[in-house]
């Protein structure tokens, strides 16, 4: 029998199996069988779980609630666009935008402090990739998402659009600062 001509019996599923195909598919079900498993377990146990919470919302509000925090905790500006680098206090609520293409504003958050982080996109999917800690989370316009989180340690870190949103997706960066 080949692969190009039909086989020569039509019922050819009623044939005995080989035994290494057996050996095969038995050990392919078993790989199969351990990986549904894991998943629960890495589910339960794993620490790569974010906890977020998700809620709707409009570009002009999230807009007004992002300006509000800017206002407030500004304590300079980078780059030739002057985006703002926003310094909150320990527990306060947190905003970046992403749009076209930038994440804005800048963050500088203190090591072991808790915030709130607060993502939206203005216009199109976009995905905030937070390297080297690779934190990933699809971030769709409409939508609020709500992050707890508490740097472990100090350095600069990139945020990294992930998903492709236009011909100026590789410029879309942004940075979070942890003092």
């Amino acid at each position: 029998m080949s692969a190009i001509l039909p086989p020569s019996e039509r019922l050819w599923w009623k044939h005995p199996l080989d035994r290494v195909e057996g050996i095969w598919i038995a050990i392919s079900f078993i790989w199969c069988m351990v990986m549904f498993f894991m998943m629960v377990f890495w589910h339960i146990y794993g620490k790569q779980n974010l906890a977020t919470e998700t809620y709707k919302t409009t570009p002009e509000k999230f807009t007004a609630q992002t300006q509000a925090a800017v206002d407030k905790w500004t304590v300079r500006t980078e780059t030739e666009q002057k985006i703002p680098v926003v310094a909150p206090p320990e527990g306060a609520d947190v905003y970046m935008i992403g749009r076209l293409w930038n994440w804005w504003p800048i963050l500088e958050l203190e090591k072991g402090k808790t915030y709130k982080l607060h993502l939206t996109s203005m216009d199109y999917n976009h995905g905030f990739s937070l390297q080297p800690t690779n934190i990933n989370i699809q971030v769709v316009p409409g939508y609020e998402h709500v992050i707890k989180v508490t740097p472990n340690e100090s350095g600069t870190f990139s945020v990294i659009c992930n998903e492709y949103c236009g011909i100026g997706h590789h410029e879309m960066l942004g940075r979070i600062y942890v003092k």
